[in-house]
């Protein structure tokens, strides 16, 4: 249903704003079944000098983030490190251990936005 509705977002967009333009999707990711009575989304810009990195921590909930500016290296627990570049989109489950959140880069700052979609009253961020 979801990879539907991802079909059909740009054309419903191009016909709501009566205008003609360009919509292309940059991210699909399935999501775990969930019912969201009583989540709430919150958004967060985080900002990176050149070097500096976020402490491993956990989100109350699950994570989607887009890189807005330079590089960030990115870790979840068991997984590979990834280097995502402006314009890439990322995918935190519930409860994951973020390991590496670090700008890649040591001379340019790193800028990404990150939506928490979390029990309404759950912590945004713990680090550990």
């Amino acid at each position: 249903m979801a990879a539907g509705l991802a079909a059909l977002l740009p054309n419903l967009l191009q016909q709501a704003s009566g205008q003609t333009s360009t919509v292309s999707p940059v991210f699909t990711q399935e999501l775990p079944k969930l019912n969201m009575d009583g989540y709430v989304a919150t958004a967060v810009e985080v900002k990176y000098e050149p070097g500096a990195a976020s402490k491993a921590h956990r989100h109350g909930g699950m994570v989607l983030g887009y890189i807005l500016e330079g590089e960030v290296r990115f870790q979840i627990a068991g997984q590979p490190e990834v280097t995502y570049h402006t314009g890439q989109m990322f995918y935190e489950p519930p409860g994951a251990i973020h390991a590496v959140s670090a700008n890649a880069s040591s001379t340019k700052p790193a800028r990404l936005l990150a939506i928490v979609f979390a029990e309404k009253g759950t912590p945004v961020t713990t680090v550990l």
